[in-house]
This record gives C-alpha cells, sequence and structure tokens, in this order.
C-alpha cells in the first residue's frame, strides 16, 4: 500500500521537476530548432532559452518568472491501494512543492466578486495557489504515476475555444486552427510557441482533450497533421521573441477525441509560450503490504 507520505513526496517532487528541468524531447527540439534559425538574432534568443534551462536545472531554479498554475493528473493503477487521503496527499505536496521552487505567488485572497476584481490583494505564501481540478485516469498494474503540468498566463490570454464547420474533410480543421495558432503567434511574445490542440465534440471534452495532448505530445514524434500545423505558424516568420525568420513554433501537439455526427468539431488550442509544455512524471509502485 502506498503511503500519504510517499504521495505528498512524489506530488511534490514532480512539480519541481516540472518548473525547472527540460524534458530531452524540448531539449533536442531546441537543437533541431537551431539547425534551421537562419537569424543571428533568432540563434541568440534560442541559445539563451537552452543557457537558461542549464541554470534552471543545475541551480533548481524557475524555468520563468511565470512560474504558473499546477495541473495534476493521476494514473492509477489497477492494483494500486491509497488511503482514502490520497488526494489530500496530492494537494499537500502541490503546497509544499510550490513553497520549495518558491513559485511566484498568484493567489488571490477572498471569495466570488472579490476574487474577479482582486479587490483584497495576493497572498505572500506561494503554497495558498490552488491547483486546477485533477484529471483521473485508470491503468493496469500497480503503479501510481503523478504528473504535474505549470500552466502560465500569457498562453490563456492567446489561447481559443470554438467550433470548426469540417464540410467532410478533416483537413479544413487543422487549417483553420493552423490560422488560429499563426495569428497568435505575433501576439504571444515568448515564441518560439507550442501550438497545443484538442478535438473534441463539447466544449468540456475539447478543453480535456487539449491538457492530454500537453500530457502526451513528444517533440520527437510529430504526426502529419501536428507538422502542418507547426509549417502554418512558421510560414508567419515571427521568430524567436518576435525577432524574425525561421523557427516561430517548436512542434505542435494535437489529440482527437470521438467524433458525434454533425457538421462542426469543437476545437480548444492553448498557443504554449517557449518553456511549454512544463510537466514531469514521478511514478510509485505498490509493493503490497
Amino acid at each position: 500500500m502506498l503511503t500519504d507520505e510517499e504521495i505528498r513526496n512524489a506530488a511534490r517532487d514532480a512539480l519541481i521537476q516540472a518548473s525547472t528541468t527540460f524534458r530531452p524531447d524540448q531539449l533536442k527540439a531546441y537543437q533541431m530548432a537551431l539547425e534551421r534559425e537562419t537569424s543571428p538574432q533568432g540563434r541568440w534568443v534560442l541559445e539563451q532559452i537552452l543557457k537558461n534551462a542549464a541554470v534552471a536545472r543545475e541551480k533548481r531554479y524557475p524555468l520563468c518568472d511565470d512560474t504558473g498554475i499546477p495541473h495534476v493528473v493521476l494514473e492509477i493503477g489497477e492494483q494500486v491501494c491509497m488511503s482514502g487521503k490520497a488526494f489530500q496527499a496530492v494537494a499537500e505536496g502541490i503546497r509544499e512543492g510550490l513553497r520549495d521552487l518558491p513559485g511566484r505567488p498568484m493567489a488571490v485572497r477572498g471569495e466570488g466578486l472579490e476574487r474577479l476584481g482582486q479587490t483584497l490583494g495576493m497572498y505572500d505564501d506561494p503554497g495558498m495557489l490552488e491547483a486546477a481540478p485533477f484529471g483521473l485516469y485508470w491503468t493496469f498494474g500497480d503503479v501510481l504515476k503523478i504528473t504535474v503540468l505549470m500552466l502560465g498566463g500569457g498562453p490563456e490570454i492567446r489561447g481559443k475555444t470554438m467550433r470548426v464547420f469540417h464540410r467532410h474533410r478533416g483537413e479544413n480543421v487543422i487549417e483553420e486552427v493552423g490560422r488560429w495558432a499563426a495569428e497568435a503567434a505575433a501576439a504571444l511574445g515568448c515564441t518560439p510557441c507550442v501550438p497545443i490542440i484538442g478535438i473534441g465534440r463539447t466544449q468540456y471534452e475539447a478543453a480535456a482533450l487539449q491538457l492530454a495532448a500537453a500530457l502526451e505530445g513528444d517533440f520527437t514524434r510529430q504526426s502529419p497533421w501536428e507538422a502542418k500545423i507547426t509549417e502554418m505558424v512558421n510560414n508567419t516568420g515571427v521568430g524567436p521573441l518576435g525577432l524574425g525568420k525561421s523557427v516561430t513554433a517548436l512542434g505542435s501537439f494535437v489529440k482527437i477525441g470521438p467524433a458525434r455526427a454533425s457538421g462542426v468539431r469543437i476545437v480548444s488550442l492553448r498557443l504554449g509560450c517557449c518553456f511549454d509544455p512544463r510537466r514531469a512524471t514521478v511514478v510509485l509502485k505498490d509493493g503490497g503490504d
């Protein structure tokens, strides 16, 4: 049986790793971007991002000043045993991680309209920042996987969830969302960007699939429709930090879900920044009694 302490520590470690460490596929994507970028200014930006990532990993500093909102996904094996307080342990681990990192104090005081208007100010404690609602999946075996994604505010400003008419041609959907991403890239600022896309039947499902795309995405494995969206964004010539030229998008992540018999598909786009997706997974194995 997994203990609450093990679960708490795993959630804390996943948050800190996601916030401070580029994954191997991210490093590979930047190395490939350096090979493609023809602008000296653009190459300088990409080199600085890699240097920033090296310092962040070595010193356990946040990759970005906007340390992000924790999004937690739990994959629970069918043979895993946990106490009734396991989810509370995850929440405690997230709070510990935000304090240890430390996260940027972003939690707003008050309730309801007080929160919306930010009339009572902010908490000084980074641990007061609540995680988004947990995502839960079941899996086989005796493992519990705790994944934390840290999602910053800039991409949320540029995101979009809306219907797209497919007209009996899937390429129409991909081309439309590619146009969304291309238009938003110029306003994002922190390029190269990462278009992250979910396509489903409802707004809720599309947003959930968008998070799944961020959870599963790998820069070293790009589908033809992901490559198409990346190409459309790169053709804008916005370039790293908007300085122009070749690399405006590192890659794209697309998750296509079930479809219903209708003329529309619901598409949710998050235009990730140059550090996205900030993601890490800690795996716990249940050794039994």
